[in-house]
């Protein structure tokens, strides 16, 4: 068990904040998951996608301090989806249940990308507030793997978990960098075959973002400038395809800053929020 499942904030947080599942297709296979920490009144909430290797509750330091200043936030579990149109359908019919018009994304990794691609779907019709975008990327191509992508669904889960974990930087010198993997990695063992399957294909998969529908709203990219899986060269492209973009850097915080350095992270959410337009009319 990793320090951080074992430690009290963590088991604070199972024990304060229920999970709930909800379905929203025709397909009763597919159930969203999901934590809602903060004042229900709040309808324009920060919702957070995780990455391919996570689960909901990789945001749990997100939901106790930010829900504890007033903020709602609501961490998501992905059902599985393997085109990028049953993604994005299916998070608009989620906000529809949830009675959610408008929303703020934070978005990790692929969570980053899917949330570029909600938004770039309702761009006609806007759902989307704001995007921070965490380690994230705008086109599937940097990983080399949009050949293979159609065969993720057949593979064996133990070949799709070890290609995740070879993503994962694991620096001896810094505690909460290797606290934050561990618990990633328990996250990993979580997921069936298909979930990773699904999620592994939605990050591979020959996709990419359409920027101009989506500068539109406002923009804050999160790096770390320690090591991560997103190499120097996609970070780079994603400050060209997004010039006029927030830039919040971190000095260090490996592949989950968001665990290893909440507190940081948490106050560019904040600050993050408090750029956003109308501000003032759903806060």
């Amino acid at each position: 068990m990793s320090e951080i499942v074992s430690s009290a904030e963590y088991k604070s947080f199972r024990s304060t904040v229920p999970m709930k599942k909800f379905i929203v297709d025709d397909d009763q296979s597919k159930e969203w998951a999901l934590y809602d920490a903060g004042p229900r009144s709040v309808r324009c909430p920060v919702i957070c996608f995780p990455p391919a290797s996570g689960t909901a509750d990789v945001y749990f330091r997100q939901i106790l301090a930010l829900s504890a200043h007033g903020y709602r936030v609501i961490a998501v579990e992905y059902p599985v989806y393997w085109t990028m149109k049953e993604f994005c359908d299916g998070f608009r019919k989620l906000l529809d249940h949830l009675q959610l018009d408008r929303v703020h994304l934070f978005g990790s990794s692929l969570g980053g990308f899917l949330a570029q691609k909600f938004t770039e779907y309702t761009s006609l019709s806007p759902r989307v507030a704001s995007l921070i975008l965490c380690n994230s990327f705008y086109d599937t191509s940097i990983f080399q793997q949009t050949n293979s992508a159609p065969t993720f669904w057949m593979m064996p889960a133990l070949i799709l978990k070890k290609m995740v974990m070879g993503n994962f930087e694991k620096g001896p010198s810094d505690p909460s960098i290797c606290d934050s993997v561990d618990f990633l990695v328990e996250k990993l063992d979580n997921l069936s075959q298909q979930q990773l399957a699904s999620r592994l294909t939605l990050n591979c998969m020959n996709c990419y973002v359409e920027p101009q529908k989506v500068s539109t709203v406002a923009i804050t990219i999160l790096d770390v400038f320690d090591d991560c899986a997103l190499s120097f060269s996609a970070r780079e492209e994603m400050y060209k395809c997004y010039p006029d973009a927030k830039k919040a850097h971190l000095k260090s915080g490996g592949n989950f800053p968001y665990l290893s350095r909440c507190d940081e992270v948490n106050i560019f959410i904040q600050v993050s929020r408090s750029m956003v337009v109308y501000h003032s009319s759903v806060w």
